[in-house]
């Protein structure tokens, strides 16, 4: 059974920005469009911290640049 999502980390990847979901390990679960509906279900009513700091995240933005994830807007998911 997979863990239930604890992050929603909206990101530009490759031009275009992409939604990014992680466990409360960091550990990634799924990327889907960010500008789906879904997004804004998810995250209303929630606050974005700004950047994702790479000592936190680890490896899990691997491919994503030094400038995307300062811009990263990360939000804590309620459970």
């Amino acid at each position: 059974m997979q863990e239930p999502a604890r992050y929603l980390m909206v990101i530009e990847s490759s031009g275009s920005m992409v939604a990014r979901l992680f466990d409360a390990q960091h550990r990634h679960l799924s990327d889907f469009d960010a500008g789906s509906e879904e997004v804004s279900v998810m995250t209303t009513g929630l606050q974005p911290t700004r950047g994702a700091d790479p000592q936190l995240w680890g490896n899990t933005l691997t491919g994503h640049s030094a400038a995307e994830r300062a811009a990263a807007q990360v939000y804590t998911l309620d459970v």
